[in-house]
Formats: C-alpha cells, sequence, structure tokens
C-alpha cells in the first residue's frame, strides 16, 4: 500500500459524537483531546514527500495523554526530521462546550 494524500474521510457530527463519548466511557477522567497549533501542522505538511500527518498517542507523567505527530510520506514511512508535541491538553483548554467535548 502507499499514501497518497487522500486518506481519511470527514464524518458528520454525529459520528464524531458518538466516538467522542464512546472514548470519554471508556477513559474517564482524562486527556480529552489535544491542540496543535497551525504552524506546527503547515511546517510538518511542507517536508518534502509529506503526503499526511500521523498521530501518535503518548503519555506524559506531567500533563497525562498527548499526540506526538509526524509527517508520512507516499511509502507509509515517518519523516523524522520534525517531531511536534506539547499541545494544550483538553482540558483545560477546551473552549465552549459542545457535542464532541463534553
Amino acid at each position: 500500500m502507499s499514501f497518497n494524500g487522500t486518506e481519511g474521510s470527514p464524518i458528520t457530527l454525529a459520528q464524531g459524537k458518538t466516538l467522542t463519548a464512546n472514548y470519554r466511557r471508556a477513559c474517564p477522567n482524562t486527556t480529552k483531546g489535544v491542540f496543535i497549533g497551525m504552524d506546527h501542522i503547515n511546517d510538518l505538511l511542507a517536508q518534502t514527500g509529506a503526503k499526511g500527518i500521523r498521530v501518535y498517542f503518548g503519555n506524559d507523567s506531567v500533563t497525562g495523554n498527548t499526540v506526538v505527530m509526524v509527517a508520512a510520506d507516499g511509502s507509509e514511512n515517518d519523516i523524522l526530521d520534525l517531531i511536534i508535541d506539547c499541545g494544550k491538553p483538553s482540558p483545560p483548554n477546551s473552549g465552549s462546550a459542545n457535542d464532541l467535548n463534553s
């Protein structure tokens, strides 16, 4: 297989609500999400050969659950020149309550 940049698909708010509610039930009292700024996302995608972003789940003893993000190329390989972490966890950085975060 190979990546072509079209992987993934849009889902409805109802589908997203179900998925995030399932996660919150399975993993109560933990990080619900992580915000990564667009500058870092753009930097990942601007790397030569990047077809998208791979998100790894991680855990930090200080901040709890987090994500580690790298670009991936068309051969499904991680591009390890730039690795992004240190996003803003939700909670407490959750914004207004909505169907995905509450």
